[in-house]
């Protein structure tokens, strides 16, 4: 399996705090507002099969079914998942969402395809991203859109995610990323095209900690969006 049992064991440690607004993952309620945004301005949502890759506690997840999605989550670790199906019921979202413990790579095995397909800071978790966008393509319906977000493999990326939010600001765990991990838009965009996926852009994102603020910007160097649509 294209999974790293190191960060599987990092988040499955944290999972009990995973809707904690002021806890470890903070961060990614603060940005979910900015990637639901991005991803309906370029899709339909409302009635559309999504597959949520790497969900976690379900943050995304909820918000799209919330929009009219019909989501599944799929994440590799136990725990996470265990949080968002209790939420999804505290939600009353229980018959809406549906999660799984698997892989993009073992559930593209089934051959099941969904309208639009998302991996939000997921490809810089695992051993080959490339194996990982073969699998998202294959799990997308032609005419498809896939979402994917990451961080760009530049020293300025270095100081503002690791230096900066894992060290300085703490709003990450210390550990969360890996530098050598960090993937160029470049390098993501080959791979999509690798992938027979049409790259139809990438999008920088700044999010502010200090503010818990977020905005869509030109500059890719630090954490950058891409979609794709399947061909």
């Amino acid at each position: 399996m294209n999974v790293d049992p190191v960060e599987i064991k990092k988040f499955d440690s944290l999972a009990q705090r995973w809707w904690d607004r002021n806890g470890e993952f903070r961060p990614l309620h603060d940005i979910n507002e900015i990637r639901v945004r991005f991803i309906s301005k370029h899709t339909k949502i409302p009635g559309s099969t999504v597959l949520d890759v790497g969900c976690g506690g379900g943050i995304l997840t909820e918000s799209l079914a919330n929009l009219g999605a019909i989501p599944t989550g799929i994440d590799p670790a136990q725990g996470p998942l265990t949080v968002a199906k209790l939420h999804a019921v505290e939600m009353g979202l229980q018959d809406r969402i549906r999660y799984l413990q698997t892989t993009a790579e073992e559930l593209a095995k089934d051959e099941k395809q969904f309208d639009v397909v998302t991996a939000m800071e997921i490809v810089e978790h695992v051993p080959d991203f490339a194996e990982t966008v073969r699998a998202l393509a294959s799990l997308t319906k032609p005419g498809g859109n896939v979402f994917l977000s990451t961080i760009n493999r530049k020293p300025i990326a270095y100081v503002v995610a690791i230096l900066g939010a894992e060290y300085v600001l703490n709003v990450l765990p210390r550990g969360t990323h890996e530098y050598r991990k960090f993937i160029k838009p470049s390098e993501l965009a080959q791979a999509a095209r690798n992938a027979h996926l049409s790259v139809q852009r990438v999008q920088g994102y700044r999010y502010n900690p200090i503010m818990r603020s977020t905005s869509l910007v030109p500059d890719a160097s630090v954490n950058y969006f891409l979609h794709a649509q399947k061909l």
